[in-house]
């Protein structure tokens, strides 16, 4: 996936942005503009553009005759997509996995509940489409494909609940499910429950059974929290 930048100072945060995440410089870390842009062979001012993304990220903090430091992860913005991307690609993949589907699990039950009293006739057929995707793809290793459908599907659910809360935390799944699927956590083919789950929670929004829809994507949830107990302890 791409970086938040583009051109050089893409090039520049590709580097820089991980190795910050995976603790390479420890908070209060100090970084020198002019030997980052030596370091990389960039012009201060593409260095700066990268500080900046960084900066808005809440990963650094830049002041004037002090340069660049490095912020607790206490502050850094671990909504970001690009943040989680960079963390899922470090050593602490697994517990950055376990925390971000703790969080599924928290929100999208709930999510799913709400999706049964609003979603549109639109969303709900966008919703069945996307099981179905899923279930196309669930065997002879199509991992990519099942993801794309997976990811809209969980995308819908989020829109559909009716709150922009909800909704913006759709490329925070996005990733999550993402991040599985590129760094091998994952069995080669989508758990067959799982698939028949995701289904059910179309027909459950569908029909506007929400108990029936948030009971049904709480399993999903606690499925995906007992894979990662298996492949990424």
């Amino acid at each position: 996936m791409s970086t938040p930048g583009r051109g050089l100072h893409g090039h520049v945060l590709d580097t820089l942005g991980p190795e910050i995440t995976a603790g390479e410089y420890p908070p209060g870390s100090v970084l020198r503009t002019d030997e980052l842009a030596q370091r990389f062979d960039v012009s201060r001012s593409v260095m700066r553009e990268a500080v900046r993304v960084l900066e808005s990220m809440y990963l650094v903090e830049s002041r004037r005759r002090v340069g660049v430091t490095v912020r607790p992860k206490s502050e850094w913005n671990v909504y970001d997509p690009q943040v989680i991307r960079w963390r899922l690609a470090g050593a602490d993949r697994p517990r950055q996995l376990r925390s971000l589907t703790v969080l599924r699990s928290a929100i999208e039950p709930a999510a799913a509940g709400l999706a049964a009293r609003h979603a549109t006739s639109e969303q709900c057929a966008e919703l069945t489409e996307c099981a179905l995707g899923m279930v196309a793809h669930s065997r002879g290793h199509k991992l990519e494909g099942y993801l794309l459908h997976d990811v809209a599907f969980h995308r819908v659910i989020l829109a559909a609940s009716g709150n922009e809360m909800f909704a913006r935390l759709g490329d925070v799944v996005a990733e999550v499910l993402t991040g599985r699927t590129q760094h091998d956590v994952m069995f080669e083919d989508p758990d067959p429950a799982a698939v028949t789950l995701h289904v059910q929670v179309a027909e459950a929004v569908r029909a506007g059974d929400a108990a029936r829809a948030e009971e049904l994507t709480r399993e999903i949830t606690v499925g995906a929290l007992q894979e990662l107990d298996i492949l990424a302890p």
